[in-house]
């Protein structure tokens, strides 16, 4: 703000030449009307200081300009001596000139020409209140002194109202000089609230780090003024693993703490090779400028490796591990939004790859982005436009022959894609929301099916974990049933044990509600994954699926054959039914010669098949 104020003083050199030129002027007018004697000596020196504070002022004002020029103490204090030195050589001229000539002209020009300036001085100077009330003293006080001289009773009554005059001007000089700093404050808080709201904008409040708007102003920045179409432009997108674990067990003022110590981890790490930006969350961009693949991979295990000595945090020591992805123009993306899209699959497939590693970007997941893509787009066509399907898979009763049961299958054939099996799309519309739906559109389709099928056949389906989580699945149900006028013991719902991994309350409450309903529940895939007795003794499953892995090799591997007995045994004493998956012909029954093992009763069930039945 001083320095605003110092820069007011030489803001207008006209003015200040308008002044000085005039008070020249006046000055050579009176020493040529006047006698020889002091009066030209003080009219020499005080063009002379005119000349200099003209010629220092269009000086600074020229460096101002260009933006050369500092406004610092120095120039402050050449501006105040020579401001004072030609107000006391004005004030000088009037006194010699009323003291030592007794012409009324000279007498008019001087005092005219003091109290003029002074009038003038008072508002240009203001900025520096000080220099301002000594110019209007030094000009004003010595000619309201000769004028008091001159004794006579006009000159005293003028040399009276030249002192008010002093102090009038003096009040003038501080009013204007506190509306200029109230006015230089105010410019100053605007100015530090708008870089404020800059840095707010453009700067991450946690982690110091540029954001994600700004990382993206400079990431097009480097793309719109690249000259080489082959310059290396490396983005690495890194993610801290498993951080929404560490934010809810901990707490946010843990997962804060975290962050600010990432940041600070990666600035000790990249050490001006790129630079970061927290894009959102946990996750981290760095711009690296004449970066390839190769020296990109080097600092990525650089920054895993770092992250390995974990993190203190208050009373908390946390191992924490980051997956890194990384693509590199020209060779990965020409723009900025195709590097970024392909750096974030990157990261992707780091993830997925088991995390706490690094991985390149390459063409063959763009591939698979743009089939999962495809497939969420056609998803939602197939759904309302029919382009899914229901086979049936029968599930014989080995004893009778006959079918007990047919599975449902969903099946879709993609205008585009063509056969797309259950296991590529069914995760997609879990992970798209649309499995409600979908198990709606299948339980609908399936009890009417089975409604018109002879005797008490039922109809199986398998059922999404993440629709056991839902509450519309006891209402589709019941809808089903309701609309098809199945009854509830022909319809029994197929899930897997990774349902009990969540351990959530509302997935038990959907099985309880289910079963209170009336329906039939299966344990599909039963001995592999997450397998535990505890859900057998928890819930009243009425099948028990046996995994067809099991069965491939029962012929031939005694360790299968034991883990089939024991299976069928246990089934036997609860009263459920077995399913062993993966019979489809009559001469790959495996316990055909030995009737009197739990799989005794079971026969092969008709055409090409997935599974077949026994009830032990």
């Amino acid at each position: 703000m001083r320095r605003s104020l110092v820069e007011s003083l030489y803001a207008s050199p006209t003015s200040l030449t308008i002044g000085a030129v005039t008070g020249v002027a006046v000055g050579i007018v009176i020493s040529t009307l006047s006698e020889p004697g002091p009066i030209q000596l003080v009219v020499s020196v005080l063009c002379v200081v005119a000349t200099l504070r003209v010629i220092s002022a269009v000086f600074f004002h020229r460096q101002l300009v260009r933006g050369t020029a500092v406004a610092s103490r120095s120039w402050e204090l050449i501006y105040e001596l020579g401001a004072w030195g030609y107000s006391g050589l004005l004030g000088l001229m009037a006194f010699v000139t009323l003291i030592g000539s007794r012409d009324p002209v000279t007498h008019m020009l001087s005092v005219s020409m003091a109290t003029g300036y002074a009038g003038g001085i008072s508002g240009r100077n203001a900025g520096r209140v000080q220099i301002a009330i000594g110019q209007v003293c030094l000009t004003l006080l010595p000619t309201a002194t000769g004028l008091w001289l001159q004794g006579s009773t006009g000159y005293r009554v003028l040399s009276v109202a030249m002192v008010m005059m002093v102090l009038g001007l003096a009040e003038i000089s501080s009013t204007i000089h506190r509306i200029v700093v109230q006015a230089l404050v105010g410019r100053r808080d605007k100015s530090l609230l708008a870089e404020k709201f800059e840095r707010l904008a453009r700067f991450d409040s946690l982690t110091g780090l540029e954001n994600r708007m700004a990382m993206q102003m400079r990431l097009r920045e480097i793309f719109d003024t690249n000259q080489k179409r082959n310059d290396a432009v490396t983005i690495l997108w890194m993610d801290v693993d498993r951080f929404k674990e560490i934010n809810d067990s901990l707490g946010h003022m843990v997962g804060d703490q975290l962050l600010r110590g990432v940041a600070e981890r990666l600035n000790e790490v990249v050490q001006g090779r790129g630079r970061i930006a927290r894009f959102g969350g946990d996750e981290f961009v760095i711009i690296c400028q004449d970066m390839d693949r190769v020296t990109a991979s080097a600092l990525a295990q650089e920054i895993i490796s770092y992250f390995a000595h974990g993190f203190d945090l208050s009373d908390n020591h946390l191992q924490v591990t980051a997956s890194i992805g990384y693509a590199v123009a020209p060779q990965d993306g020409r723009d900025m939004d195709e590097l970024m899209q392909h750096a974030d699959l990157a990261l992707y497939e780091a993830k997925g790859q088991g995390r706490n590693r690094a991985a390149s970007f390459n063409w063959s997941l763009k591939e698979r982005f743009n089939r999962v893509h495809e497939i969420e787009t056609g998803l939602r066509r197939a759904l309302d436009g029919g382009e899914l399907k229901l086979l049936f898979q029968p599930i014989v009763d080995l004893e009778s022959g006959h079918i007990d049961a047919c599975e449902a299958l969903l099946r879709w054939d993609h205008p585009v894609l063509g056969p797309i099996p259950p296991s590529e799309f069914i995760p997609i519309a879990e992970g798209m929301g649309m499995i409600e739906a979908m198990t709606g559109w299948v339980l609908r389709e399936a009890c009417a099916a089975a409604a018109s099928w002879p005797g008490d056949v039922r109809i199986a389906i398998n059922i999404s974990p993440a629709s056991l989580k839902s509450n519309e699945l006891p209402a589709n149900v019941i809808a089903a049933l309701l609309e098809s006028g199945l009854s509830a013991r022909q319809l029994e719902l197929e899930v897997t044990e990774s349902i009990f991994l969540d351990d959530s309350g509302q997935t038990n409450a959907v099985l309880r509600e289910l079963q209170r309903i009336g329906l039939r529940l299966a344990l599909d895939d039963f001995g592999t994954g997450y397998s535990s007795l505890s859900y057998l003794r928890s819930y009243r499953f009425d099948t028990l699926k046996i995994d067809q892995s099991f069965m491939a090799g029962v012929s031939a591997n005694a360790e299968d054959r034991a883990i089939v007995r024991a299976i069928g045994n246990l089934a036997r004493d609860l009263a459920m039914d077995t399913v062993a998956e993966g019979i489809e012909t009559r001469t790959s029954l495996p316990m055909r010669a030995k009737p009197a093992s739990p799989m005794s009763r079971a026969i092969y069930s008709a055409g090409r098949s997935r599974a077949i039945a026994s009830r032990s």
